[in-house]
């Protein structure tokens, strides 16, 4: 537990040198903020619950981020007030409701995620979409072998003006798991290299339709252009 100041507030443990170095694993700063942020600050930025499946999808500049973020608001445990408290659950829709009820204490999925990121163009690194939130991407997808299945980029000038990003409620299965995992770790202007595992894409199955074989592996290339 890290020593606090007079007002009950903890000290900072680490600087910006040492909260980047990679000699501080991501599960520390993880256990940091969950022992000291309040409730509603960890659901917003995504920290909530086991830190071990919290590290699976927290990039550590969005843990940074969180980090200095809890230190300028001072959101720590026991400082919101009952008023803010009741204003975020009644801004709660009813689906986001029924997932928080029906989400499993323990998590039966375990082992490492299905899908790797790599960072092609940096976003603003502030602005995350939280589950339900409306996304709006660009994107394209190929086969392991280069072969393209889909895209809404198109390199036709008068097809450009035509096309538009690709709109949907994250987090919630409105597409593949891979998808649904890695844009809740992006920031508004990011665009990264997805390779998708067949599991989190169309498994066993595949998706006959848009020429994608059983047990594809998918690799994707998107750009999440802004969140509402």
């Amino acid at each position: 537990m890290a020593a606090t100041v007079g007002t009950g507030e903890p000290l900072r443990e680490w600087n910006e040198e040492t909260l980047r170095g990679d000699g501080l694993p991501k599960r520390d700063v993880i256990s940091f903020l969950q022992q000291h942020a309040s409730d509603s600050f960890l659901a917003e930025q995504k920290l909530l619950g086991n830190i071990k499946n919290v590290a699976k999808t927290a990039t550590k500049d969005h843990l940074i981020t969180a980090y200095n973020k809890l230190f300028e608001t001072k959101r720590f445990k026991g400082k919101d007030s009952v008023a803010d408290l009741t204003k975020e659950t009644k801004a709660l829709k009813v689906e986001d409701v029924k997932a928080v009820e029906s989400k499993p204490e323990v998590v039966v999925d375990e082992g490492p995620p299905k899908y790797a990121k790599y960072m092609l163009k940096k976003g603003d690194k502030t602005n995350y979409p939280k589950k339900g939130n409306t996304v709006h991407c660009w994107y394209t997808g190929t086969l392991e072998d280069g072969t393209v299945f889909d895209s809404n980029i198109s390199t036709s000038a008068k097809k450009k003006k035509a096309t538009k990003p690709l709109s949907f409620k994250v987090g919630v299965g409105k597409v593949i798991r891979g998808w649904d995992e890695a844009l809740l770790t992006m920031s508004k202007g990011e665009k990264a290299k997805l390779e998708i595992e067949p599991e989190w894409a169309y498994g066993k199955k595949g998706q006959p339709d848009a020429k994608i074989p059983p047990n594809a592996k998918l690799i994707f290339e998107v750009e999440l252009v802004s969140i509402e």
